[in-house]
Formats: structure tokens, C-alpha cells, sequence
């Protein structure tokens, strides 16, 4: 087995020296900003399966996000019928929110994938993997430059986790109605 593939098996079943290092990473998180640009990923495997590579252009944030306040609000007065109910509207996950939150803070980079590294009662982290789109060393390399000319993947829903929430992970029978997306298949008539 490679290194990675080691670190992987690491992450997925932690032995107690591990969740002891998560917990204290944990602590100090709470303390950072919100949103903290970092030298080197957490999770190099994941990374790496994501795009990551260490060179100039590509960069990597720790974005923290609030778990919880997504029910509608409770009625204030009034009747209301029974179907009426409170209910959770969950139109984007959590690793969206925290992609498009980066990217806010970094407009001159564009969002190439995130992974979660942590969690806790009230906060989620997410890192995320932002390219640098005017970067030389971005424009010369194959794989990224076609990323230059594709501004706001993360608010249009074209990373990983947009995708999902938007139900394009699935495909066939049962998702005739997804493609090229919901709103504009309903206005097709």
C-alpha cells in the first residue's frame, strides 16, 4: 500500500491517538477566523484525489460554517391549515455554503473542490481547494487553465457538492427531471 492509501484507512477508522489530535485540532479551530488561508492541507490524501498539487497558484482555506438554523420560522399568530407545519428547508448543503463563503473571500480564485475535515455540536470545517485563475503558472498547466475562463463554479452549482445538492449525481430512470436542471425543466411545460 502507498502512503496515501494509509492515510486514508487512517481517517476513515482513527485509532484513540488520532481522535485525541482531532480533538485538539478542534479546540484551536474554534479560536481561528472564520475563514483562514493554510499552508498545507489537513488531509493530503483527499486532496490530492481532489486536484491538489503543490505549486504556485493553487491554494488551500479552512472554511468554518455554523451547523443548525435551517428550520422556517415558527408561526407567529393566525391559524394555520394542518400541512403547514415547520419543516427544514435544505436547499444547499453545508459544503456548498462553506465554498461559496471562501470564494467570497478570495474572488480572484475560483473553487476546484472541497472535503470536510471535522465537526463538532455546533461548527463544520470544511477545506477548500482554490486555483488562482490569472496565475502563470495556472494558465500554462493542462489540467487548470480551462478553470480561467469558468468564473462562479462555486455560486452556480458546478462543484462536487453543488452538483449533489442539486441532484445531478444521479442518473437514468428517476431523474428525467434534473436535466439541465429542475427550474428550467419546469419551465420547458
Amino acid at each position: 500500500m502507498g502512503l496515501y492509501k494509509y492515510v486514508r484507512e487512517l481517517w476513515k477508522k482513527p485509532k484513540v491517538a488520532m481522535q485525541e489530535l482531532q480533538k485538539q485540532r478542534l479546540y484551536l479551530w474554534r479560536r481561528e477566523p472564520s475563514t483562514l488561508r493554510i499552508d498545507r492541507p489537513t488531509r493530503i490524501d483527499r486532496a490530492r484525489s481532489l486536484g491538489y498539487k503543490a505549486k504556485q497558484g493553487i491554494i488551500v482555506v479552512r472554511q468554518r460554517v455554523a451547523r443548525g438554523g435551517r428550520m422556517r420560522e415558527k408561526f407567529k399568530s393566525g391559524r394555520r391549515p394542518k400541512h403547514m407545519r415547520r419543516k427544514k428547508i435544505v436547499h444547499k448543503n453545508y459544503q456548498q455554503i462553506a465554498e461559496e463563503r471562501a470564494h467570497k473571500s478570495f474572488v480572484n480564485c475560483e473553487v476546484l473542490n472541497s472535503y470536510k475535515v471535522g465537526q463538532d455540536g455546533v461548527y463544520a470545517w470544511y477545506e477548500i481547494i482554490l486555483v488562482d485563475r490569472f496565475h502563470p503558472q495556472i494558465l500554462s498547466d493542462e489540467r487548470y487553465n480551462g478553470l480561467s475562463f469558468k468564473k462562479g463554479r462555486a455560486e452556480r452549482g458546478l462543484t462536487s457538492a453543488g452538483k449533489k445538492s442539486r441532484g445531478l449525481n444521479k442518473k437514468g430512470i428517476g431523474s428525467e427531471k434534473t436535466r439541465p436542471s429542475r427550474r428550467a425543466n419546469l419551465r420547458r411545460g
